[in-house]
């Protein structure tokens, strides 16, 4: 198994993997032209003949803080520590790039605690909130899902 950076040929299984949680309110939709858009923002893990079976993209608030974003594994891929793998290549990524701060909003909190994350509150990141709001402003009712942050810095 691999990680590395997604290329145009990986438009539509990123948004299948992504879109096919979205359902069950544990991704956002994305849409292929999101999807190329931000497609030097997204990392892939590929299975041994090369099919992508899990994501994680990063989404820039500000120069300095950044959210994590679509982690999605396959189901047949999943229990296997991929999601940690994942994380691991989007805070690479969110260092290369100079962030001082990651998040992510997520229903996995052991997940993103086993990771080094803390929770946070979402009024710690005003501007997730503004875009929520202008995106689809039922998404603010977080509801069981946990602000999650690491400082970088």
């Amino acid at each position: 198994m691999r990680v590395e950076r997604a290329n145009e040929s990986d438009i539509p299984a990123l948004v299948a993997l992504n879109n096919r949680y979205a359902p069950q309110g544990l991704t956002l939709p994305r849409s292929e032209t999101f999807a190329y858009g931000h497609l030097a923002d997204y990392r892939v893990l590929r299975d041994a003949d090369g099919a992508v079976i899990g994501c994680v993209a990063l989404d820039e608030y500000s120069p300095s803080i950044v959210e994590l974003i679509s982690l999605a594994v396959t189901p047949e891929a999943q229990g296997l520590g991929h999601g940690k793998q994942l994380i691991a290549a989007a805070e690479r990524l969110a260092r290369a790039r100079g962030y001082q701060e990651i998040f992510a909003v997520s229903f996995s909190d052991e997940l993103f605690l086993s990771c080094g994350f803390e929770h946070a509150a979402l009024s710690h990141f005003p501007e997730k909130i503004a875009r929520y709001a202008s995106v689809d402003a039922s998404e603010i009712q977080v509801g069981e899902k946990h602000c999650f942050t690491r400082r970088l810095g």
